[in-house]
C-alpha cells in the first residue's frame, strides 16, 4: 500500500504547524499593505484586477493558494503553482510616469511579493505568541524558497534565513513608496465595500483587524504611508492579546471554515498530523 502524500512541506516542518494559526489572517493583511510599498509591484495588481469589486476574492485566492502548498498533496501543490505562473506570464503593467510596459513576472517583482507575505506572516505569528526559536524561524524563511518556486523564482536567490531576508528588505527599500496605488489599497483596507447592514459590524471589528496589521509594519513602512502606528511595545500587547483570544477558540472549530485544507491533510495523513505550535521544536529537534 503506498504511502499517503505528505505535500512539499509535511507535518515535519515549521510551515505546516505554523500556518495553522489564525493569526494568519492578520499577517496576510499586513502583506498586503507591506506589498502595496512596491509602486511596480502593486501597480501590476490595480491595472490588471477590478481590485475593489474583487478584494475578498482575490484574498481568498491567495488563502486557497497558501492552504494548498502548505496542506495539499505535491500534484495539487504543483498544479496550484503552475496555474500562478501561467497567468502572471500573460499580464503586464504600464508605469504612467515613463510609459513602460513590463510584465508582472519579473523576479524582482515576484520576490518583493514573496519577502513581503513571508516575513509577515512569520512576523505576525512570533510577535503574537507563537513560539519559534531564531533557528527555527530561520529553518520556516528556508522552507519557503519551495513557494517561491512555485510561483517562478530560483531558490538559490530567495532569502534563505532571518538575516538574508533582513539584508534583502535593506537593499529594496530605497524602490519603496506609497504612490497612489498603495494610497488605494489603504483606503479598501481601512473601508471596504460592505452591504449597508454590516457597515457598523466593518467598524467594530474589521477596522480593529487592518489597524492591527497596519501597525505591526516596520517603522519605515508608517513614514511611508504618512499615518502613525502606536508604540511598539503596545502594538505588541494587542498582538498577544488577539493572538490569546483567537487561540482559545477550538481548532476543530476554525478548521471548519472553507476550503478546509488542514482536516482534508489530516484525513489524508492520520490525524496524528494534526498541527499544533507545541510540536515545532519536537519535530525540528527530531530532524536536527
Amino acid at each position: 500500500m503506498r504511502e499517503a502524500d505528505p505535500g512539499l512541506f509535511g507535518p515535519d516542518s515549521v510551515t505546516w504547524q505554523m500556518h495553522a494559526d489564525p493569526m494568519m489572517w492578520i499577517a496576510g493583511v499586513r502583506a498586503l499593505y507591506f506589498q502595496a510599498l512596491h509602486p511596480r509591484a502593486v501597480r501590476g495588481v490595480i491595472q490588471n484586477s477590478d481590485f475593489r469589486r474583487d478584494a475578498w476574492g482575490r484574498l481568498m485566492r491567495t488563502a486557497s493558494f497558501v492552504g494548498t502548498t502548505t496542506y495539499g498533496t505535491t500534484e495539487a501543490a504543483e498544479k496550484a503553482g503552475a496555474r500562478v505562473r501561467t497567468i502572471h506570464r500573460h499580464l503586464t503593467a504600464t508605469d504612467p510616469d515613463t510609459g513602460e510596459r513590463y510584465g508582472v513576472d519579473e523576479p524582482d517583482l515576484l520576490l518583493w511579493v514573496h519577502c513581503a507575505e513571508i516575513d509577515s506572516y512569520l512576523h505576525v505569528a512570533r510577535r503574537s505568541g507563537f513560539r519559534l526559536t531564531a533557528a527555527q524561524a530561520d529553518r520556516y524563511v528556508a522552507e519557503h524558497r519551495t513557494s517561491a518556486r512555485l510561483v517562478g523564482l530560483e531558490p538559490a536567490e530567495v532569502p534563505g534565513s532571518q538575516a538574508e531576508l533582513a539584508a534583502y528588505f535593506e537593499k529594496v527599500r530605497p524602490e519603496l513608496a506609497a504612490g497612489p496605488e498603495a494610497r488605494e489599497v489603504d483606503d479598501f483596507l481601512q473601508r471596504p465595500p460592505t452591504p449597508a447592514l454590516l457597515v457598523p459590524a466593518r467598524a467594530a471589528l474589521w477596522r480593529r483587524v487592518a489597524n492591527l496589521a497596519y501597525a505591526s509594519l516596520p517603522s519605515y513602512a508608517h513614514d511611508l504611508y504618512g499615518r502613525p502606528a502606536p508604540a511598539p511595545e503596545a502594538v505588541t500587547r494587542r498582538l498577544r492579546a488577539t493572538g490569546t483570544a483567537l487561540r482559545c477558540v477550538p481548532a476543530r472549530v476554525r478548521w471548519q471554515l472553507p476550503p478546509k485544507h488542514i482536516l482534508r491533510a489530516m484525513a489524508r495523513l492520520g490525524p496524528g498530523t494534526r498541527p499544533a505550535p507545541y510540536k515545532v521544536g519536537r519535530w525540528v529537534a527530531i530532524l536536527d
